[in-house]
């Protein structure tokens, strides 16, 4: 049976476009996954959840050539483990780890080390059942993580973190390195324990909005964008239509504050100082045209259920289109400079490089998918509104280095820059917001938006009373941090802050 015809006989969720449901046995848990795997697909969140006192689901969201399923795989009491899933998707393994950590679940993975749980709590205690929290142990016990050694001759360790230098979140990169050349990379993340997919459970469905905005606080539009369309979803609302243009301006807003912080560091991390001062510079005035228009430096409370907080102003859109009008002429002025600058050049070019092909294989997504050939875009590929009338450009590249991930950068800067002069002229009139009514218990939404580091995904199930019994965020860096491993192979341990910083990854995603 074929990923379409599964596709096919699934039942529409709510939320966002072209996401359907199916319950699936043991069997065709892998069989559907192999489908989605052999036509190029995708595996985007995995996740588990209690839906009766006694029975768990585990359930897996796989994009295919025709849309998005949610495959569920119901466990009985007492059944052992579930397949894994991380031969036909390397991503898997993360995502499977921290799903026995934070509930109990365990798959056939050979790679049963914790993720998340760092010791910070017992092994038999998990965050998202039922179970009371126990007491802290202090001091904190130190856990012996296997990290996975490499031997032979004139092989030696370099350890990195989990802490840095400036104002950076805990992670820890283990470096096996012969001579000058990096053999391989380890990563561990996760050291923060912010609780926060347990937090959801104890927030009211009208205001978990605000939590999501704070999973990345980097992505909090697309984060509660994504929260938002679940909840509309599984309420039965239909959203403005300024609002979803409003929405689509924010997105495309904080896509262009993001890619302006990170030419400037990427110019600083190749010795070009000039290039941070300057993107700075930009950032600054971004930030505060943000503030004018729409009420807030970072957007992490604008968008609301049912709509957005604040509307846009008729003086707030010409200072807004005043901005972004000079902000394309001096990054075009820019770029040339960095495409000029033969000792950015030589930083940039080969370093860090993912080929088309192992990203393929590896999963890679988002800006740095599109960097190495892979062309996914859920503006594009499955459009909500108002991104199927508003037509964006993908920006891609298939080099897959360094220099290549600054390239999709100044694209997808300058396009987004395109996209919210348009959205500015073509907003209508009318209401930002509107009310929402609860949804029954049980229901279940999936929100998905393309963020500025690639989709974000939010999946969640409603409880008695308004509440919420189980909310997942997925940061798309859960996909493209075990890529980083690979893209520093071969290179040096000093281009790493370079090559990490060209992907530009969320540390807080992986805090759940």
């Amino acid at each position: 049976m074929s990923f379409n015809l599964f596709w096919q006989s699934a039942q529409a969720v709510p939320g966002a476009p072209g996401v359907r449901g199916l319950i699936v046995e043991v069997g065709t848990w892998r069989e559907v996954a192999q489908d989605v795997a052999a036509i190029g697909g995708r595996l985007l969140g995995l996740w588990a959840e209690d839906t009766e006192p006694r029975q768990r689901v585990v359930s897996a969201l796989l994009l295919g050539d025709v849309g998005a399923l949610v495959a569920s795989l119901p466990l009985a009491e007492g059944e052992g483990s579930y397949p894994s899933l991380h031969d036909l998707f390397p991503s898997a393994t993360r995502l499977q780890r921290a799903v026995l950590d934070l509930s109990g679940v365990p798959s056939t993975d050979p790679d049963q080390r914790p993720w998340l749980r760092h010791a910070a709590w017992p092994a038999d205690f998990h965050p998202l059942t039922t179970q009371t929290p126990p007491a802290p142990v202090l001091p904190a016990p130190v856990d012996d993580y296997r990290f996975v050694r490499v031997a032979g001759e004139g092989v030696h360790e370099v350890p990195v973190g989990p802490v840095h230098a400036g104002i950076i979140e805990p992670g820890h990169f283990r470096f096996s390195i012969v001579g000058e050349k990096v053999l391989r990379l380890e990563e561990r993340l996760g050291y923060v324990h912010k609780g926060i997919e347990r937090r959801f459970t104890e927030f009211p469905l009208l205001d978990a909005h605000r939590l999501a905005a704070r999973v990345s606080g980097d992505s909090a539009v697309a984060f509660s964008w994504a929260y938002c369309q679940a909840l509309e979803g599984i309420a039965g609302a239909r959203v403005p239509p300024r609002a979803a243009w409003l929405r689509a301006l924010a997105l495309e807003l904080e896509r262009i504050v993001n890619h302006l912080g990170d030419l400037g560091a990427l110019g600083n991390d190749a010795g070009f100082a000039f290039g941070l001062a300057q993107f700075s510079r930009l950032k600054e005035l971004s930030v505060r045209s943000v503030e004018a228009a729409l009420g807030q430096r970072y957007l992490l409370d604008f968008i609301v259920p049912g709509g957005t907080r604040s509307d846009l102003s008729i003086a707030g859109e010409r200072a807004l289109t005043t901005h972004i009008e000079s902000l394309v002429r001096e990054a075009t002025t820019l770029r040339e400079i960095y495409d000029e600058h033969s000792g950015l050049r030589d930083r940039f070019a080969e370093a860090g490089t993912v080929a088309p092909e192992l990203a393929a294989r590896l999963g890679l997504i988002g800006m740095a998918g599109r960097a190495s050939g892979q062309e996914f875009d859920l503006r594009v590929d499955l459009p909500c509104v108002p991104y199927g009338e508003l037509k964006p450009k993908k920006c891609v590249s298939r080099r897959g280095d360094v220099l290549a991930r600054v390239a999709v950068r100044f694209d997808e800067l300058l396009e987004s820059c395109r996209l919210v002069l348009q959205l500015i002229e073509g907003m209508s009139a009318g209401a930002h917001v509107t009310s929402l009514s609860l949804p029954p218990t049980g229901a279940f939404g999936v929100g998905m938006i393309e963020g500025w580091r690639g989709p974000v995904v939010v999946t969640l199930t409603a409880g008695p009373g308004g509440a919420i019994r189980r909310c997942h965020p997925q940061d798309p860096s859960w996909h493209n941090w075990p890529v980083l491993e690979h893209a520093i192979i071969g290179n040096i341990v000093p281009d790493f802050p370079l090559i990490n910083k060209s992907f530009n990854l969320s540390y807080s995603g992986h805090d759940l």
